[in-house]
């Protein structure tokens, strides 16, 4: 059962996404995002303090909900890692369109010069990207990956791919299938595996 404070939060991640989507994060306003959610100026002061605060707790709603569908990806763990990858790249695509608002703002964000949320997003990226890592060394340990191969930076890259890859799909190419989207990355993961 959802709190009232909870729906209201979630009235104002969505507000913010809405207008982000369109504008960017840093031009916002609390007075946009209270009018956009339909709620009053303080509600926003009240619930996260500042819209700095409201941004920090979206980043980690979003990528919460993003670090969730990656783990239920790899279900028991047992299972091929690159059968796991390819499941991991579709809940990401999957996350993206149905969130596109939150991924601009994460892929703004998370390269940017450091700026006011860097901290938070350097946590979060490092909890996305532990999962990954996890896969890939399964791959490693099955001698499935090329000697020489840097765990650390293909975890990240492939992170960004998905991201990157998955908002391309979204502005450019939307009348692609998620299935063809994946399949078009795990091309580029299996010739990085064996």
């Amino acid at each position: 059962m959802t709190t009232r404070g909870e729906a209201t939060k979630q009235k104002l991640f969505e507000a913010t996404l809405r207008l982000s989507a369109s504008r960017g994060l840093v031009g916002l306003t609390v007075d946009d995002i209270a009018a956009e959610a339909k709620v009053a100026k303080g509600t926003v002061y009240y619930n996260f303090g500042s819209k700095d605060g409201l941004v920090d707790a979206l980043l980690r709603y979003g990528v919460g909900v993003l670090a969730d569908r990656l783990r239920a990806a790899t279900g028991d763990g047992d299972g091929d890692p690159m059968d796991i990858i390819s499941s991991q790249v579709d809940g990401a695509l999957e996350f993206i369109a149905e969130y596109p608002g939150f991924s601009q703002i994460l892929v703004s964000e998370m390269w940017r010069t450091p700026g006011t949320w860097h901290e938070t997003l350097t946590l979060l990226r490092e909890e996305i990207i532990s999962i990954v890592r996890e896969q890939l060394h399964r791959l490693d340990a099955a001698g499935r990956l090329p000697d020489g191969v840097q765990i650390p930076t293909a975890a990240a890259g492939l992170f960004g791919t998905m991201l990157v890859v998955a908002l391309d799909w979204q502005v450019f190419q939307p009348k692609r299938t998620r299935a063809d989207v994946r399949e078009s990355v795990m091309v580029l993961i299996r010739g990085l595996g064996r």
